[in-house]
Formats: C-alpha cells, sequence, structure tokens
C-alpha cells in the first residue's frame, strides 16, 4: 500500500474563530473531503477562510456505521481530514475510531498541533499543571458516583468536562465526596466574549453557582490531594 496515504487530524477553535493556525487553514483547503461532527458549526468556520470543500457527517451516532467508506475513500487516494466541532478531534470527540482503523491499512495519521480546551482551562485555573488526570465526560448515571470516590485520593490536579446543565449537580456530588473545602476552578466559554472563569473551594463555587444561569460547555479543574 503506498505510504503517501494519510488521515490529517485537523484541531479547530474551541470558540473563536480566529485561533486558527495558517498550517490547519492550508491542509483544510487541500483536502479532497473533511469530515466533521455538525456541518453547520463546521461550515461556518470554512465559510471564513473561504475554504470550498465538501462536508460529511462523521459523529459518535454514526462513526461505525460510516468509519470503513472513509477508509476506502483514503485508500482510493482521496486527502481526507477530520475535525470536530471545536478543539482537537479524539478529545472527548470522535476520532479514536477512525483513526485506529486507519492505522490497521497502513494509512499514516498527521495530527496537526492545536486547540484543546482543558489546556487553557488548567493553566489559567491557579491549579498546578505539573501532574494532572484527564477524566473527560463522568458517567452520565450508573458508575457516576463510583467513579468520584475513587478520583478522591487522586494526587494530580483532575479534570473534568461537564454540561452547562449538570454542573451544579456534579459540584454537589463532589462536595459530598471530597468535603467542601478542596480547591476548583470551573471555566467556561473560553476564548470567546462571555469567557468566565469561577475559583475557590467546593464551597465557594457552590456558593457562586446559585445566582448563575451557566451556558456553554465547562471544563472543571479539581486540586488534587
Amino acid at each position: 500500500m503506498s505510504s503517501n496515504l494519510c488521515l490529517s487530524i485537523v484541531p479547530t477553535p474551541i470558540g473563536n474563530l480566529n485561533d486558527i493556525t495558517y498550517r490547519a487553514i492550508q491542509v483544510l483547503k487541500d483536502s479532497d473531503i473533511i469530515l466533521c461532527e455538525d456541518t453547520r458549526i463546521s461550515k461556518r468556520l470554512l465559510d471564513k477562510y473561504s475554504i470550498d470543500k465538501p462536508l460529511y457527517s462523521y459523529h459518535i451516532h454514526n462513526e461505525h456505521k460510516v468509519v470503513e467508506k472513509y477508509i476506502q475513500y483514503i485508500i482510493s487516494g482521496k486527502k481526507v481530514s477530520l475535525i470536530s466541532d471545536a478543539g482537537t478531534p479524539g478529545i472527548s470527540d470522535p476520532g479514536y475510531l477512525i483513526i485506529r482503523e486507519s492505522i490497521k491499512k497502513n494509512i499514516e495519521i498527521d495530527c496537526l498541533p492545536g486547540p484543546t480546551a482543558f489546556v487553557p482551562a488548567l493553566i489559567n485555573s491557579g491549579i498546578s499543571s505539573d501532574k494532572f488526570v484527564f477524566e473527560g465526560f463522568l458517567p452520565k448515571k450508573k458508575g457516576r458516583m463510583s467513579r468520584i470516590e475513587f478520583l478522591k485520593e487522586e494526587k494530580r490536579s483532575i479534570i473534568i468536562y461537564e454540561s452547562p446543565h449538570r454542573i451544579k449537580r456534579l459540584i454537589e456530588e463532589l462536595k459530598a465526596v471530597f468535603g467542601g473545602q478542596r480547591l476548583v476552578s470551573i471555566s467556561r466559554e473560553l476564548s470567546k466574549i462571555h469567557q468566565e472563569n469561577i475559583r475557590g473551594t467546593l464551597d465557594e463555587v457552590d456558593k457562586n453557582l446559585e445566582s448563575k444561569n451557566i451556558k456553554g460547555e465547562v471544563i472543571l479543574i479539581i486540586n488534587g490531594v
């Protein structure tokens, strides 16, 4: 199989559309097709940079059904790039499956460096960034509390993604297991006009959230033991 077969993984801005590299724009312009989660969201980015390429849906609900079709596109010689709605594909977004299958077919993976939401959230939290563990999204129901119990004695800083309508519940759950004095930092809408960081103990953050209507995906940084 030709060694020049390649799948490009292209990070996209987490909010501010100006946060994209020159190389990412060039790779997308050179692509024959671009795989994305939501074509409507991705089209806004492509339109901004005058990138006129076909967008194909590739998301958590269809990836198992369509992955082989897109692998065959690459084998046929097409230049295929994968993007997500925001950030780097594969980090709490689709990407792992098509990358794994590409490697099995001796297709090279070219992952460009670029935005990932938890990095600015961790750096601006004021919590140690020397060592950390990335948890992504916790289970919604089954296994949720047992996972929180497991993290109670984690010595590294802990990174958790959460939806806005569950963040208050999560803070209450963490208080019940970690106690109210553990330091945390909440970041939301990073790089956007309504960017916000809420820092303090779990007790303080819980009180702060009482008067807020949180919108946008939330990144939570928790101080390790």
